[in-house]
């Protein structure tokens, strides 16, 4: 019996329960990203090794966690509903806990950078399963669904930077290193047996979407000959180059500007509180902007917040060294690139199919591996011109070219894409 077939004897699933576990999932890997540059300058201070050498092992958490995900995610589709998802989270959960133990006791670059390689395969099996789940249990809320999955991501580390903060301060960088990658791996071993994928005919009725989607099921070959798929590759690039630049980089922008230890709220300093208020509102971004697109549609969604992150740059460019508005265009920025988690995914489904949902969008995500070899070239244009402006500057550019090809050439693109398949037969 296939085993996208419901037997008998196996429980219907609660398709709310399974999107609420994969963002939970999502939360515990998040520290992996958005909590890395709280080490940075602990270890530059520790073992002398220059920030653009560490951030390299940044750089390559990042294309192992991206580049690796059609793997992952072609593991998923065949192994089916109920064996992939839990082999993958079970992968996921002792890679990352096994990576930050690594990293605990990295001597050198070249442990560092095992450790970014180990953490960036399980944090990427487990994005895959996770995202791919979401898009085939909520194909009515596509947006939303995958929103609220890659919110756990996006706003996960809000919940331990400041803890993550005081255990370096007291303990060392080693220490955080070492017990959160310890519990967090321990909590997906636990969750990984729950998670699963829907079987057939097991999602509920559900008014048709607003959104036009493929009424057939393209593979992994077929959409890599898609000039769609690399329009939005190009796009995915673009806005997450500039966004995982002030994802890494955020303590040293707020070191150079005199920022790190001023006190602004409550006795926390700036640093602090905008590494809260960023995860926040990188978290609330992905749901919010699903939703909307679920409504309005995805290009006009992506015009709308695109163009609010090219005013966010020059926000910080031109006033950033003020505290507080060095707060709220940081949390802007963050608010305006986040998004591409759900967007991105939600259009790659709509125009592919959900059959190899798991694999093409892991394909597509790989873009922001690509976007990660551009994050180092940050910190030379910033040597080389003595501030961070000029970055800002080119950050804002890239978005608003982004605004461009989506209504421009996506939308066109889109229409003629489904139009040409309006008469495949129904999955």
């Amino acid at each position: 019996m296939s085993d996208a077939t419901r037997p008998s004897g196996v429980a219907r699933a609660n398709r709310w329960s399974q999107l609420w576990l994969g963002m939970v999932c999502m939360i515990l890997i998040a520290n992996l990203q958005y909590g890395w540059t709280l080490f940075v300058n602990p270890m530059n201070k520790a073992m002398g090794w220059s920030i653009a050498d560490i951030q390299v092992a940044f750089a390559i958490f990042i294309a192992t966690e991206t580049w690796l995900t059609p793997v992952a995610g072609w593991v998923v589709d065949t192994l089916g509903p109920r064996r992939g998802p839990p082999l993958t989270v079970g992968f996921g959960a002792v890679t990352v806990g096994l990576a930050w133990v690594i990293n605990a006791h990295a001597s050198s670059l070249g442990m560092l950078y095992v450790g970014a390689a180990v953490s960036g395969t399980g944090a990427g099996a487990i994005y895959a399963i996770c995202v791919g789940n979401a898009v085939k249990w909520f194909p009515d809320r596509r947006g939303l669904a995958v929103g609220i999955t890659a919110a756990g991501f996006g706003a996960g580390a809000a919940l331990t930077v400041i803890p993550i903060r005081m255990v370096i301060e007291d303990f060392g960088y080693s220490s955080a290193f070492f017990w959160f990658g310890i519990v967090q791996g321990a909590v997906l071993l636990l969750i990984a047996p729950i998670m699963r994928g829907p079987l057939a005919g097991e999602l509920p009725a559900m008014a048709a979407p607003k959104v036009q989607q493929s009424a057939r099921s393209f593979q992994p070959a077929e959409i890599l000959r898609s000039p769609a798929f690399w329009l939005l590759y190009v796009m995915f690039v673009l806005v997450s180059a500039s966004g995982l630049m002030a994802t890494a980089q955020i303590a040293p922008i707020a070191k150079d500007y005199g920022l790190t230890s001023m006190p602004l709220f409550l006795g926390a300093s700036v640093l602090s509180v905008a590494l809260v208020v960023d995860n926040v509102m990188n978290g609330a971004a992905r749901p919010f902007f699903g939703w909307v697109s679920d409504h309005i549609g995805r290009e006009t969604t992506m015009a709308i917040a695109f163009t609010l992150g090219a005013f966010s740059y020059g926000l910080l460019a031109y006033f950033g060294s003020s505290p507080w508005a060095f707060v709220i265009a940081a949390a802007l920025i963050f608010f305006t690139w986040g998004e591409i988690f759900s967007l991105f995914p939600s259009t790659c489904t709509d125009l592919f199919g959900t059959r190899y949902a798991t694999a093409n969008a892991s394909l597509l995500y790989t873009a922001k591996g690509t976007s990660a070899w551009l994050v180092p070239l940050a910190s030379v244009l910033r040597a080389s011109t003595g501030s961070w402006h000029s970055v800002f500057i080119v950050s804002a550019v890239a978005n608003a070219l982004v605004v461009l090809a989506a209504l421009l050439i996506l939308r066109p693109l889109r229409v003629a894409h489904h139009r040409a398949t309006a008469h495949a037969p129904a999955e």
